[in-house]
């Protein structure tokens, strides 16, 4: 397996994993943070943009990962998943919660 292709692998799993807060907080109909905010990354967006986000997360982990994926390739997927889950969990701890 070259090295670009686990590369690719890894950030389908980075971009797969970023579609899972914003699809609950969307659904939930919880303001949450995006790139559109204001601040970027910071400012809260609507429902409605983090549901917008989520999908377009989800296809572009879907294009990355392409239709044919090894089983080795999901190790890839996985650890991509797993370092933005760990650099969300650090990221989003540090901004203060909204107030009500």
């Amino acid at each position: 397996m070259s090295s670009r292709r686990v590369l690719s692998r890894v950030a389908a799993g980075v971009l797969l994993a970023n579609a899972v807060p914003h699809g609950v907080a969307g659904v939930q109909g919880r303001r949450f943070p995006t790139p559109f905010a204001s601040p970027p990354g910071r400012g809260r967006s609507s429902p409605g943009l983090n549901v917008v986000w989520s999908g377009m997360n989800v296809v572009g982990g879907m294009v990355v990962l392409g239709r044919r994926t090894s089983g080795r390739e999901w190790f890839a997927v996985g650890a991509g998943a797993a370092v933005m889950g760990v650099f969300l969990a650090r990221f989003f701890a540090d901004t203060p919660a909204p107030r009500n």
